[in-house]
């Protein structure tokens, strides 16, 4: 038997907005189906929250504070594909909405 090598790539994908975060999973997808690879679905992460206290006012009503938070969604997925293609090149072409960050890391 003749086992072909594939390499993997991990994209772990972060926004504000969990919409995004799914808008930029299926631009990705479908660069990636163009160039014969696989994909291994979408897998949540837990969301994180930050959550800031403000005061009202600067001198008087101490206990008046107002609360705010930040939620940041991430999402893994996985990239199977072959040494022979340059998945690189079909990833930096995709365009993201700006508040989603993605980093790219290669497992072995």
């Amino acid at each position: 038997m003749i086992f072909k090598e594939q390499l993997k790539l991990r994209l772990k994908l972060e926004s504000f907005n969990h919409k995004f975060l799914i808008q930029s999973y299926n631009l990705i997808k479908n660069s990636i189906f163009l160039c014969d690879s696989k994909l291994s679905g979408i897998i949540p992460l837990p969301t994180k929250k930050r959550i800031y206290c403000v005061l009202r006012s600067p001198h008087v009503n101490k206990n008046s504070r107002e609360h705010f938070e930040i939620r940041i969604h991430k999402r893994i997925f996985d990239i199977y594909y072959e040494p022979n293609v340059n998945i690189i090149e079909f990833l930096s072409k995709v365009s993201l909405p700006a508040s989603v960050s993605c980093k790219i890391t290669l497992i072995k």
